[in-house]
């Protein structure tokens, strides 16, 4: 299973035209294992099989993002998520929900909301994220 996400990591570099370095493959993989927007620290913890420092961790998220393989989903508790691009526009980010009880954050790809309309009032919208909060099934 790790071989595939990372030779699907390795594939993903080559098509943003960026060098396979073990700290981006271990990035992509950690986040090709998950459903949900991760922090820094939760894409690569202490106790990963591959350490790297913290910076190393952020320039290489910055690298991703900027290539359009990563983006930030939004901040929680001062801390960036970031999940894989694949099923958000450059314009819009699919919309998110985060259970006020257990705090899981789901994404929700299946359901698509239209862009807000403000240019009447003098906004230039660039990117429209949703994030929506209340109880999972589980915690309901």
């Amino acid at each position: 299973m790790t071989a595939r996400l990372d030779d699907k990591a390795r594939e993903m570099l080559r098509h943003a035209k960026l060098y396979c370095t073990k700290a981006r493959i271990a990035i992509l993989r950690a986040l090709l294992e998950t459903v949900r927007p991760l922090r820094q620290d939760q894409i690569a913890p202490p106790s990963a099989q591959e350490t790297f420092n913290k910076v190393t961790v952020y320039r290489t998220l910055e690298s991703l993002v900027e290539a359009g393989l990563v983006h930030r989903a939004f901040t929680q508790d001062r801390a960036w998520h970031f999940e894989l691009a694949d099923h958000c526009s450059e314009k819009q980010c699919h919309p998110h929900f985060t259970c006020t009880s257990c705090g899981i954050t789901h994404c929700l790809t299946d359901i698509s909301l239209p862009m807000a309309r403000i240019a009447d009032r003098g906004f230039v919208i660039s990117r429209q994220q949703v994030r929506l909060e209340g109880l999972c099934p589980t915690c309901a």
